[in-house]
C-alpha cells in the first residue's frame, strides 16, 4: 500500500494490512471517519494519510486536542469569538472550524468533551454552520471532520457520558489502529525508520542496532506504542556513540529486557521477524525489489544488503 507510507501507518502485519486498506477506501470519499486505538498508536499520522490522499489534500488540516484546552476555552478555539465577546478577547478570532475551511478539521481525544460542546459539534456536523462566541452571524463552512480517541465511546454513551446522536454522527467509518503489541512483524520496519530518520536528525552515524538490543526490543510490551518506540530511538541515537546502537544505549527500564526469557518456546528473534517481513514484501510485490524497498521504506541498496545478509539472494 504505497499511498500511505506514514510511520505508524506502514507495515505489512495482518492488521495493518487491513488499517491501510480502510485508510485507502475512506480517504477519497467525504465520509466522517472515527479512528480508535490505544495512545500512541498513530491516530494522528492515520488523520494525516486520509487528508493528505484525500481530494482536499491540498488545503488546511487543522487538528484540535480536545483534551488539551479547559472547557472555557475549548468552545472558542472551534468557533471563534467576536471582539469583547467575554473577558479578554480584545480582539475577532477565527475558530479552527473556520481555519479548516476546505480541508479536514481532525478533532482527537474527542471522548474528553463535556456535554454541552458535544451539542455545539453535533450541530455542525449535521448543518455545517454555527455562530462564533458573542455573534449572531451564522458561519457556514465546508469541513470534514476526522475524529480520534482511546475511549470506549460506545461504552461511554451507555453509561451517559457521551451523547449517542454525537457518536453515531462520528461513528461513520471506524476505524482501529492496532497496539504495537499486536503487531510485532512490523517492528523492524518501524525501529529501522525511526533509527534513519533520529540518525539523519542528530547528524550521527548510527545504522544498525545490536544483536542485544534488537533481544530488549522484542521482548519489550510497549505500552506506549509507536510514540514511545519513537521517543526510545530518539533517546538511544542521541546517547550513541558509535555507528552500532547497543544495550548500554537505551534507557534503563529497557535494558532489562535484553535478558527476560520469550513468551514462549521457539519465539522468532527480532531479525528472523524481519527477514519474514522482507519475505511476504518482495511477494507481495510480485519481487520487485525497487517497490518492495518502498513498502518498507528503506532505500534498494539497503534491502540487497539485507537480502544478502538473511541468505535471500539467488
Amino acid at each position: 500500500m504505497v499511498n500511505f507510507v506514514f510511520p505508524g501507518v506502514m507495515g505489512v502485519s495482518p492488521r495493518m494490512q487491513e488499517v491501510q486498506r480502510l485508510l485507502e477506501l475512506v480517504a477519497p470519499a467525504e465520509a466522517t471517519v472515527l479512528l480508535l486505538g490505544e495512545t500512541g498508536t498513530g491516530k494522528e499520522l492515520a488523520a494525516q494519510a486520509i487528508h493528505l490522499n484525500s481530494p482536499r489534500g491540498q488545503g488546511p488540516f487543522v487538528l484540535v486536542n480536545c483534551a488539551a484546552l479547559p472547557e472555557t476555552l475549548l468552545e472558542s478555539e472551534l468557533f471563534g469569538h467576536e471582539k469583547g465577546a467575554f473577558t479578554g478577547a480584545t480582539a475577532r478570532k477565527q475558530g479552527r472550524f473556520l481555519l479548516a475551511h476546505q480541508g479536514s478539521l481532525f478533532l482527537d481525544e474527542i471522548g474528553e468533551l463535556k456535554p454541552v460542546t458535544q451539542a455545539k459539534i453535533l450541530r455542525v456536523l449535521q448543518s455545517r454552520e454555527f455562530e462564533p462566541l458573542g455573534s449572531n452571524r451564522t458561519v457556514k463552512v465546508d469541513v470534514r471532520i476526522i475524529a480520534a480517541t482511546n475511549r470506549d465511546l460506545q461504552a461511554m454513551v451507555h453509561a451517559g457520558s457521551f451523547r449517542d446522536d454525537l457518536y453515531f454522527r462520528l461513528n461513520v467509518f471506524p476505524v482501529h489502529l492496532p497496539p504495537l503489541r499486536e503487531r510485532q512483524e512490523d517492528l523492524p520496519l518501524l525501529a529501522d525508520h525511526f533509527l534513519r530518520h533520529f540518525a539523519e536528525k542528530y547528524r550521527r552515524e548510527v545504522t544498525a542496532m545490536a544483536p542485544e538490543a534488537l533481544l530488549a526490543f522484542q521482548n519489550y510490551p510497549w505500552p506506549g506504542n509507536i510514540r514511545e518506540l519513537a521517543n526510545v530511538l530518539e533517546w538511544s541515537v542521541i546517547v550513541c556513540q558509535g555507528r552500532t546502537l547497543h544495550l548500554q544505549d537505551l534507557p534503563g527500564h529497557l535494558q532489562r529486557y535484553a535478558w527476560a526469557p520469550a513468551a514462549a518456546e521457539g519465539e522468532p528473534t527480532l531479525a528472523e521477524l524481519e527477514r519474514q517481513l522482507i519475505i511476504r514484501t518482495l511477494e507481495k510485490m510480485g519481487h520487485d525489489r525497487g517497490q518492495a524497498a518502498a513498502v518498507l521504506g528503506i532505500p534498494l541498496e539497503e534491502l540487497n544488503l539485507k537480502m544478502r545478509t538473511y541468505g535471500l539472494e539467488g
